[in-house]
């Protein structure tokens, strides 16, 4: 019985890992490749399971597979441009239909140079609301998210947020790079994003945050602050199904691995639940927090560090770990000093104040002025942090790509970088707009 209940379970994970339902699903929603017409298949003899292949490290010429957006080492060379490798041209947009638009796959990854394969587009509405929800997931989006947050709502729902995240960042990559299944095969999947090509895929990360972020907002809130329990749940469930569907959409993961992130990030939020009370009061309070925080922080990326070869997971979960040490010293700063106190347990529930334009534009103009902080303290600690690590190792400066894909150049580099960019989001921006009475 025991043993019935195993395979039928394998067999289900064999049947949601398969790629074809992928393409299916992107054919569907009106994504289209420009795979050559009749491709030879991917070689996956020895293999027990359709699409769980290694990741193709570059440069290796051992590798059965390509990394260009995935596709087959031993399938017909993909088309460039349109055009195929015996010489044949794909059928031109005007051909296939008037409303079809040629696409270039989603942020190129400067480090890996992947620039994958363009594909045609026949839904543009859908197109544009994946974007927006595999956005919802990616670097740019947190460092808008979190500081508006910090700023202008609840100081304590975002430092509680930062720490959940950070720690979904680290099980889900460490978790990536021990499981090494490669994303899905290209073709028959198309690639509408390429930048985390490299990365091993299981489980998804975007559906752990995109699933973390919305549901873990909803735990801290509500109670907190007035609102409709089904509003709050609809607006985190509907956040977590975008974010999942998207990462399908754009051909990065199989449906397993969604469904997987799903529930892992579940599991991670039912055990930080009833001690992120204690991890807040902890880094405020303890004297010996800081040490704690570095050692623990930094010990934790070394660990995920250790698991693989380079990839942008590793980035990833530095510059996660990071950010998460740099917010927890300031926030132990700004409790030692007095600053930002939390709001008193008999002012509970919090009520959001009548919009009105002097509101906005106050949180209009700290939000401004708090980003731009933050990314002009980025982009200088990078100028300055890159170089001094590759001098301090003896590594040619003249290729920041490739010196960034030295582990004792990268770790650092994230490490030192993002904990300075955190540790401002949470301390030294709220000093600024207490000194120019924007607070």
């Amino acid at each position: 019985m025991a043993n019935d209940f195993v395979n039928k379970f394998v067999q289900m994970c064999n049947y949601l890992q398969d790629p074809c339902h992928v393409a299916r699903f992107q054919y569907v929603c009106g994504v289209k490749g420009t795979f050559p017409v009749e491709p030879a298949k991917p070689d996956n003899s020895g293999e027990d399971c359709p699409g769980l292949r290694k990741r193709v490290h570059q440069g290796d010429p051992s590798s059965d597979f390509g990394v260009g957006n995935g596709a087959a080492g031993d399938a017909t060379a993909p088309p460039v441009n349109g055009m195929q490798a015996d010489g044949s041209v794909v059928p031109d947009v005007a051909d296939v239909d008037p409303d079809t638009a040629r696409a270039k796959p989603l942020r190129r990854n400067s480090l890996t140079g992947d620039v994958g394969q363009e594909f045609l587009i026949q839904n543009k509405f859908l197109f544009y609301l994946f974007t927006f929800g595999t956005e919802l997931g990616n670097e740019m989006f947190f460092i808008v998210f979190f500081p508006f947050l910090f700023w202008n709502i609840d100081t304590l729902v975002s430092r509680r947020l930062i720490v959940v995240w950070a720690w979904n960042l680290f099980v889900g990559q460490s978790t990536k790079d021990m499981v090494r299944w490669s994303r899905p095969a290209s073709p028959p999947v198309v690639k509408v994003e390429v930048f985390y090509n490299s990365e091993y895929s299981m489980p998804s990360t975007h559906a752990m945050t995109g699933t973390a972020m919305p549901f873990c907002l909803f735990m801290l809130t509500y109670g907190r602050w007035q609102y409709p329990f089904l509003f709050g749940l609809c607006v985190a469930l509907s956040w977590s199904v975008l974010v999942c569907v998207s990462r399908v959409y754009m051909g990065m993961h199989s449906i397993l691995e969604v469904i997987t992130g799903f529930l892992y990030s579940l599991l991670i939020l039912a055990f930080f639940q009833p001690i992120l009370d204690k991890i807040d009061s902890f880094y405020m309070t303890d004297h010996f927090a800081p040490l704690v925080i570095i050692v623990s922080h930094v010990g934790l990326g070394l660990v995920a560090f250790s698991l693989d070869s380079w990839s942008t997971s590793r980035g990833d979960t530095a510059q996660g770990l990071g950010t998460a040490a740099g917010a927890a010293i300031a926030t132990h700063l700004n409790y030692q000093l007095g600053l930002l106190l939390d709001p008193p347990l008999s002012s509970l529930p919090l009520t959001l104040p009548p919009i009105g334009t002097s509101l906005v534009v106050l949180a209009v103009l700290r939000f401004l002025i708090g980003v731009a902080v933050i990314l002009i303290t980025r982009m200088v600690m990078k100028a300055v942090t890159i170089p001094f690590l590759c001098r301090l190792f003896g590594l040619p400066t003249d290729d920041v790509r490739q010196a960034r894909q030295h582990m004792k150049v990268e770790l650092p580099y994230r490490y030192i970088v993002y904990s300075v960019v955190g540790f401002s989001c949470v301390c030294v921006v709220p000093l600024i707009f207490r000194i120019s009475n924007l607070a």
